[in-house]
């Protein structure tokens, strides 16, 4: 009778153990994901900039149409990445699509700024000053977002890689970190007015 009961509890104790496993894969897994709707907001955040500042540029920059419109293409397509990695965080081909919209809108905004230097009437007007403004807050924002989402994943992805959580690791996929992949985004954005 006691070997019975030792068995029953060596037997609720692995259940426990794992239960318990299990429900930690699961709480990163949703950390992960919390930690990249927080990217999605400052993302969001700079998409709803990017028209204002195009269209205060765009009365100062009437020679330079390509220019703005190859911010707008790149802002459109940075959004539509957002929103397939927003259905599905840390997969690996809907991260790997964002990092490149967002490594040419960050490129396209560079030129932008770098052709803007170019007109004193533009980096003196007020509504530019406070929109670039803002928008090297968004940025500091996003790489901070950013952070949390890494570290999220690699929390995650390590709890399902070590033992013991590789024994339950089948159910829970990969989650991917959001890398910069575009070399130019490596650099600092230079935001002055």
């Amino acid at each position: 009778m006691i070997a019975f009961l030792v068995l029953v509890a060596l037997l609720a104790a692995l259940v426990v153990f794992g239960v318990s496993l299990y429900n930690g894969l699961v709480r990163l897994r949703n950390a992960s994901t919390n930690a990249f709707s927080q990217i999605d907001v400052q993302l969001k955040r700079r998409y709803d900039l990017i028209p204002n500042l195009v269209e205060t540029a765009k009365g100062y920059l009437k020679h330079e149409r390509e220019t703005l419109e190859a911010v707008v293409r790149a802002r459109n397509a940075a959004v539509t990445a957002t929103a397939v990695a927003a259905a599905s965080p840390g997969d690996p081909s809907a991260m790997r699509g964002l990092s490149g919209a967002e490594g040419a809108l960050g490129a396209s905004l560079s030129r932008l700024l770098a052709v803007a230097e170019a007109y004193p009437a533009l980096k003196a007007d007020v509504t530019m000053s406070r929109l670039m403004e803002e928008l090297a807050s968004t940025e500091n924002r996003i790489a901070f977002s950013r952070q949390a989402f890494n570290d999220a994943v690699m929390a995650y992805n390590t709890a399902r890689e070590t033992f013991p959580g590789v024994l339950l690791a089948g159910s829970f996929a990969a989650a991917a970190p959001f890398e910069i992949t575009v070399t130019a985004e490596r650099e600092a954005t230079k935001v002055a007015f």
